[in-house]
């Protein structure tokens, strides 16, 4: 850990220089142990809550927020991203399968891609030195941002013909809306472009811990003509497959503290199902512009701690 967690109960992970708590002279002893578990439960209970209502994975807000404001090293603030977006798809994907609101048959060949990259990315992430991870994962968040603030959903995307690639690996079927009771067909196209974007996706993830739904769901309803809802459930099982690869490589390096990992989980799966109650009586596009505003600052933080100005 970078400022939290004593050097002699310090993994073998990427960093073992000085941490800069000691350098200053800052010793934790004067803060109560309890009170950083306490912190992240309350953080990621909140976390929970505003990840389901505006339809983003925890991961993406924990790690900047997390990284940048809680003396924790960033590689395993990395490591509890992964593993609480990895709770959170796995616990979902069960019902999604027998609700039919996720196909296997698009999932397999992008997860597949995607978890091989992101194991490039997670070895990535550990040998980069803190301060450039922290700037490359500020500018991250901020593109981020600029994403929601611009991307554009399609509930069933035109497409007008099917790739060759598509045709031979299956990929089309029969989407049932339970709201509407009705069936509609759906095919993919531009699948080669996919597999691209699900390995850039791949390595984002193992890189910063930040999960992949929040760029997931726009390459599979806006590049791969796949309907929103169904976009939405495949994800998930995209984003099981994704972070069980890069997970194992931070699990194997030593980077991931129970102390971090438990009550950020506790509190993300409580505030997830708190976060469901609401989504029927919070309207989805003002929680969403908070969500923008977290990250900007977020991302911000993240930036200026990586450059020194603000540590």
């Amino acid at each position: 850990m970078d400022e939290a967690y004593p050097e002699r109960h310090r993994p073998h992970c990427a960093h073992a220089t000085i941490p800069p708590y000691k350098q200053r002279g800052f010793s934790l002893d004067a803060v109560p142990w309890w009170i950083w578990p306490v912190a992240l439960f309350a953080v990621s209970f909140v976390i929970g809550i505003i990840g389901v209502l505006a339809g983003v994975g925890g991961g993406v807000l924990f790690v900047p927020i997390v990284g940048g404001f809680f003396p924790f090293h960033l590689d395993f603030v990395r490591a509890a991203g992964l593993l609480l977006a990895l709770t959170g798809a796995l616990s979902a994907a069960p019902r999604l399968l027998r609700g039919r609101m996720a196909s296997l048959r698009i999932a397999m060949p992008l997860a597949l891609i995607g978890s091989i990259t992101s194991i490039a990315g997670a070895w990535i992430g550990l040998a980069l030195p803190t301060h450039v991870a922290q700037i490359a994962l500020g500018a991250t968040i901020l593109a981020i941002a600029l994403l929601m603030l611009s991307a554009k959903k399609s509930e069933f995307p035109e497409v007008r013909a099917q790739d060759r690639l598509s045709r031979t690996l299956g990929l089309s079927g029969t989407f049932h809306d339970p709201a509407t009771g009705r069936d509609h067909d759906w095919r993919i196209h531009r699948t080669p472009q996919g597999l691209l974007a699900f390995a850039g996706i791949g390595v984002l993830a193992g890189m910063f811990g930040l999960g992949a739904g929040w760029a997931n769901v726009p390459a599979l309803n806006l590049l791969l003509g796949v309907p929103l809802k169904l976009a939405v459930g495949t994800s998930g099982l995209i984003l099981s497959v994704i972070d069980t690869s890069a997970a194992w490589v931070y699990i194997n390096q030593g980077a991931v503290l129970p102390i971090l990992v438990a009550p950020s989980i506790a509190g993300v799966m409580l505030g997830a199902k708190i976060g469901a109650r609401l989504l029927r009586v919070v309207r989805a596009e003002t929680v969403r512009r908070i969500v923008i505003v977290l990250l900007v600052a977020a991302g911000v933080r993240a930036l200026l701690k990586g450059t020194g100005v603000w540590n």
